[in-house]
């Protein structure tokens, strides 16, 4: 999915009414933000935007907004951290009503290189309802101008996503993608679609279903592909292997038999462990003290379950990652949180940090585990949408990438 859309550097921004959708869905404790990564990844857009010249005005969600608009899900927060990482004032909207008459007069008392950001998305309610199409106006008639830089909100047909670009094209505007956006879509899209070879796709997490379409896609277009974390036990049961009281989808072993099968068909490495890490119970709490032993996959006791994957694999993955071009990784390859059962997933990070290739890792779990272990700074690409990343990976269609202008 070679990337031909219009990007912040194909439009005119000067004197314009620019609406960005970020993602700013940021973590909060007592109304502090505890990880800035997400604003930090929004400022290049927004720097070239107000470099330009242009009339910047955000606009994001954060939560889920379960039980309506409260203060604990404002982004008052996020206009406070990004005036002091932009250097001057962001202008915060705190309307929940959102594109409300406040919005409108700030908008209409904005200077060339000014930032507004309108509250929270979310407080509106159903954005990706009928109720959408009212709001992706309104949002509209704010702007002159589109850009979408939230790649983690980007498989989402949301008001704010894709909604708002009807309305912007209808009054002869603009739609392109942020940088941010821009990179993902080169990133994730180029390993897919054309990928330097040898291509290592790697896939752990707990449940098979969740990475059906992943599984099936990557086959088809990767050279090695590696299992391990939770999913890794339901594939060892349909080879007719003993995995104890280990985590199985019983109703996709059918699927594991066919996903092994089509490997054999199409030429492809499948690698599964051939050691684990078992345990009595899952630990409780997830960091507490557990004891632990190695044993091999054929040899697994009826009353353990596995909950890491074992030196001998650790060492196996590692060596098909050392003579790859390009892996991507989604998953960890068990339970990371617990120091007893991250040795796999930190195998698996090293082996990743100590290669040349092109490595990017998608979202979600693995981004915690690599940012966490300390091999975030070695990694080639980390992405910012767990979601996303994982539709990308399907093959998907993402839309907010296909709302975006073509070049």
């Amino acid at each position: 999915m070679a990337l031909n859309k219009k990007t912040v550097d194909d439009i005119n921004a000067k004197g314009k009414r620019v609406l960005v959708r970020c993602d700013f869905n940021v973590p909060l404790k007592n109304g502090e933000i505890t990880d800035e990564t997400r604003i930090v990844a929004a400022l290049p857009t927004i720097k070239k935007l107000i470099a330009d010249g242009g009339k910047v005005i955000l606009c994001s969600h954060l939560g889920k907004v379960k039980n309506g608009p409260n203060e604990g899900e404002s982004l008052a927060p996020v206009a406070k951290r990004l005036s002091e990482k932009l250097g001057k004032e962001v202008v915060f909207v705190s309307d929940y009503h959102v594109t409300g008459e406040e919005a409108t007069k700030a908008v209409e008392a904005m200077k060339e290189g000014d930032v507004v950001l309108l509250q929270n998305t979310r407080f509106r309610g159903a954005e990706e309802t009928k109720n959408g199409e009212e709001f992706s106006k309104e949002l509209a008639d704010l702007a002159d101008l589109y850009v979408c830089d939230a790649f983690g909100s980007s498989h989402r047909a949301h008001a704010s996503v894709a909604g708002v670009t009807k309305f912007i094209k209808e009054k002869g505007g603009e739609n392109a993608v942020g940088y941010l956006m821009e990179k993902e879509i080169n990133f994730l899209g180029n390993a897919v679609e054309n990928p330097v070879r040898p291509f290592v796709a790697i896939l752990g997490g707990a449940k098979v279903a969740d990475k059906l379409n992943v599984i099936s896609n990557l086959l088809e277009k990767c050279d090695t592909l590696i299992i391990g974390g939770g999913m890794a036990y339901t594939f060892l049961k349909a080879q007719g292997k003993e995995v104890g009281a280990s985590l199985v989808d019983d109703t996709k072993l059918d699927y594991c038999k066919e996903m092994t099968e089509k490997a054999e068909k199409l030429g492809k490495k499948l690698l599964l462990p051939i050691d684990t890490v078992v345990a009595s119970a899952f630990p409780n709490p997830i960091d507490a003290e557990i004891e632990v032993e190695t044993v091999d996959c054929d040899a697994m006791p009826a009353d353990k379950l596995g909950l890491d994957i074992g030196a001998k694999t650790a060492e196996l993955y590692a060596d098909a990652v050392k003579s790859a071009k390009t892996v991507v990784w989604n998953g960890p390859m068990g339970v990371f949180e617990n120091p007893v059962l991250a040795k796999g997933t930190i195998a698996v990070a090293k082996a990743l940090a100590d290669t040349d290739a092109t490595t990017i890792i998608g979202g979600g779990d693995s981004a915690a585990a690599v940012n966490t272990l300390g091999y975030g700074d070695k990694m080639s690409h980390i992405s910012t949408g767990g979601g996303a990343s994982l539709e990308f990976l399907e093959g998907k269609e993402l839309p907010g990438v296909m709302a975006a202008d073509d070049k």
